[in-house]
């Protein structure tokens, strides 16, 4: 089994699927924390943004403060201002598992304007990152044969194997980390900003931390009330669904890639079976590369495709070419994303979240609706295989309840999100007083960056007054035209706004 087609099996089974009452430890730490000159690069390791960086001492067990302790990384991005206002801006990555850190540098402009009067800074949140992070090789390491008693195996050798108590790693224990921070740097408030599980860290901390919140933005909403986990596979379903039915309203579309759903069942049918070898160059490194494909690059593919318009628009053109035996684009695609994975979350982490916040709360799993996506139940099942054993962390006990608290809250959907739908983030603006959700016509998951959403987040930080956000330009926001062949598209009326 070649380590390509290891990373694939384990990034598709754990990926983005996202009790005691604990004392909440809101005290600065003691150590000074000291910040030096640093250059994030991000998780391409394209992206250079310059900054502060510096290492924030917190007790890994906050019941014990003079016990064990965990180094977190933090980073400020200075002001343009010479004189900042005095609450900052700060950014809460998802997966769980991502970096912060990471997520910033990649999308620096996004968030450039909000420098312009306050400091941004970011916490890796613990076991992501460089904040104690928690790796799982051995559940990297899962062969192509799945069972339970494999999976087992490797989730012991992960526990063995993992840097710290997971107990600690949690949502509950991570928003105590947050606003030590806070006081230790001495900002008034925070503007928070959390995109997938990361908007259930920041729902929690502003219900936890009220007066330290001044605006939030949540983005690709993970409600509290709603575990995590097997509703991946159905609401990656939705999405694909809605994509074949736009394909088929498109003339264009439709006469080139007719009946996708059968070409689709074929492609699924002949890849359990045993896959071609397909010989290409790695997108990423040029060099010549032999994959020998099965299932799992198809239904990772067809996911992660289907995050953003813009590589969403490829999967009829991708379905269409591997059924008449050209596999080189479904190949090209799989390694990307494999790259791409392969180190962007960390596992054990991840494990601790959703081991102790979702899985025990999922009651009977409805295999008949899941085996009716493209994903399957296995997703599920294997997730529920590894959380048998995996010990349950602090959870306060109101985590999984709605957020009602009276912050200004702006609320971010994708209408195609396959992971957190729009009526996740219907849930969560019903349940806040002071709210607008705003839902982005064709857009994926994770809006913040798209069109004149990163103006419209300028000026609700600024003013923290929704009914001042003038958002007709979320009209412009559409669909990306289908690509219809190995050279792009054709000139379309729809196009994706990207008006600022």
């Amino acid at each position: 089994m070649d380590r390509t087609h290891r990373a694939h099996r384990i990034a598709f089974a754990l990926l983005r699927v996202a009790v005691a009452l604990v004392a909440t430890s809101g005290a600065a730490s003691a150590t000074t924390l000291e910040l030096t000159a640093c250059t994030l690069s991000g998780g391409t390791g394209i992206a250079s943004v310059e900054a502060r960086c510096g290492w924030f001492e917190r007790p890994e067990n906050p019941a014990e403060p003079e016990g064990r302790t965990i180094q977190l990384r933090v980073a400020v991005i200075d002001s343009l201002s010479p004189n900042p206002l005095p609450d900052a801006f700060t950014i809460i990555n998802g997966g769980p598992g991502g970096s912060s850190l990471d997520l910033y540098a990649d999308m620096a402009a996004t968030f450039g304007a909000i420098r312009r009067d306050r400091v941004i800074v970011i916490l890796d949140q613990r076991g992501t990152g460089a904040s104690n992070p928690l790796d799982c090789e051995a559940l990297e390491g899962i062969e192509l044969e799945y069972s339970e008693a494999l999976v087992r195996e490797a989730t012991a050798a992960c526990l063995a194997g993992l840097s710290g108590d997971p107990r600690f790693y949690t949502t509950s224990v991570a928003v105590q980390d947050l606003e030590a921070l806070r006081m230790a740097l001495e900002y008034s408030a925070l503007n928070v900003y959390g995109v997938s599980y990361g908007t259930r860290v920041a729902q929690h901390y502003a219900r936890r931390h009220t007066d330290a919140v001044r605006t939030l933005i949540i983005d690709g909403v993970a409600p509290p009330e709603v575990p995590l986990g097997p509703n991946a596979a159905l609401n990656a379903q939705r999405t694909l669904d809605r994509l074949f039915d736009r394909c088929a309203e498109d003339a264009r579309c439709n006469e080139r890639f007719p009946d996708l759903e059968n070409k689709l069942a074929t492609l699924d049918q002949r890849l359990s079976n045993e896959g071609p070898a397909v010989e290409i160059a790695h997108p990423i490194t040029g060099e010549r590369t032999e994959l020998e494909l099965r299932r799992d690059h198809l239904l990772v593919t067809l996911r992660l495709l289907s995050y953003v318009p813009e590589t969403a628009r490829l999967i009829p053109l991708i379905i269409d070419e591997a059924v008449a035996e050209n596999y080189v684009p479904l190949a090209t695609n799989a390694l990307r994303i494999e790259r791409q994975l392969v180190g962007a979350l960390r596992f054990g982490m991840h494990n601790a979240v959703i081991c102790t916040e979702d899985i025990p709360f999922l009651g009977p799993l409805d295999r008949d609706a899941l085996e009716a996506t493209y994903i399957g139940s296995e997703q599920a099942e294997s997730l529920i295989t590894i959380c048998e054993n995996w010990p349950r962390g602090l959870m306060d006990a109101d985590l999984r309840e709605p957020l009602t608290v009276a912050v200004p809250t702006l609320v971010l959907s994708g209408e195609e999100d396959p992971i957190t739908p729009p009526d996740y983030g219907t849930m969560a603006e019903a349940a806040l007083p002071v709210s607008l959700h705003l839902v982005g016509r064709g857009q994926g998951h994770g809006v913040v960056g798209r069109g004149c959403v990163p103006r419209l987040l300028t000026e609700f930080v600024d003013s923290a007054d929704l009914d001042t956000l003038d958002t007709a330009c979320m009209d412009r926001l559409s669909h990306a035209p289908f690509f219809l062949n190995l050279m792009g598209t054709v000139p379309a009326q729809a196009t994706q706004g990207v008006s600022p």
